[in-house]
């Protein structure tokens, strides 16, 4: 069973194109060159200008990567959280996570630019886009910035418009540094402890434990989750259950089950408030073999019932 299946490439060109009434192939950037992966930018104020009515983007997973510079009063919806943004958000998309972006006073502006992961790492080869801070599923992707950095961000996004028009032959690799740059920045606003590497076999060990936890919810959709205690993630590592037990919590003062069960809670509200299954079918998903066992265990760790939390 598949949940929230995410929205391609093709299928956010169908969008726009909808929209704005353009045709895809307007949309595309001039002489797009497929080896080098894809990469396009967009005026925000542009595209709602041409829109014959204002539409909020539906809350899914991405199948790709998105960087966005908003101007005005907005919400955004990002997993289970709910951050409102009075002036200027800076947002970091990944296809790890569903989201969307409520304006909450009239039409935005600003730009955003959308990429693959083959783009920012040509030929699999070196940077795995997966492995930076800002794009992993616990780290901080959404910040409220001041109005003069918010100005030079959209300036950077209209280097990067006006190089995909341009012929330099070599274009791609300056675009690539600019979205670096906007990474990095972003980067830089995140709490230390979410840019912190792996110093050692310890946090190595912690390190895979977390990225096999949020492994199972990919943007191609939720299949049923095989894992589901401690003792599933040691096996699957090959480590002991009490050694990977003693990491997690030395090094994030967590047990291993707590950190699974903060995962599960987090899709199970994400699922409640977005998908259409009821509440049998989410509980499967989230592999729990009785309704009642999710419900009670939804309970314990929120204080609400899934059906309540759904109404």
């Amino acid at each position: 069973m598949t949940i929230l299946a995410p929205t391609s490439l093709e299928d956010f060109y169908k969008e726009i194109a909808a929209l704005t009434g353009q045709s895809i192939d307007e949309l595309l950037p001039p002489n797009v060159q497929k080896e080098v992966g894809h990469f396009n930018v967009f005026d925000i104020h542009q595209t709602y200008l041409k829109a014959k009515e204002q539409k909020v983007m539906p809350y899914n997973y991405r199948a790709y990567y998105k960087i966005s510079c908003i101007k005005g009063k907005n919400r955004a919806e990002y997993a289970d959280k709910i951050i409102d943004i009075q002036r200027y958000g800076l947002l970091f998309a990944t296809p790890k996570v569903p989201y969307h972006w409520i304006p909450l006073n009239g039409a935005p502006a600003g730009s955003f630019c959308v990429f693959t992961e083959d783009f920012l790492s040509p030929g699999k080869a070196g940077l795995s886009i997966d492995e930076l801070p800002i794009f992993k599923a616990t780290g901080t992707p959404i910040f409220e910035i001041p109005a003069e950095k918010a100005r030079e961000i959209l300036h950077l996004f209209g280097k990067m418009q006006k190089e995909l028009l341009a012929d330099y032959p070599y274009k791609y690799d300056l675009i690539r540094n600019y979205v670096m740059e906007l990474i990095h920045y972003g980067q830089q606003l995140q709490p230390q402890t979410n840019i912190r590497a792996p110093q050692n076999a310890a946090t190595r060990i912690l390190s895979l434990f977390i990225e096999l936890l949020e492994r199972q919810f990919s943007s191609t959709g939720i299949e049923r989750l095989t894992l589901r205690t401690a003792g599933d993630y040691a096996s699957r590592l090959a480590v002991h259950v009490n050694h990977l037990n003693k990491i997690v919590k030395e090094l994030t003062g967590k047990s291993t089950t707590d950190i699974i069960s903060s995962r599960l809670i987090q899709e199970a509200r994400v699922l409640l408030r977005q998908s259409p299954l009821n509440i049998s079918e989410i509980a499967y998903a989230l592999g729990f073999e009785e309704t009642a066992h999710f419900s009670n265990f939804f309970r314990k760790h929120t204080g609400t019932a899934p059906s309540s939390y759904r109404s």
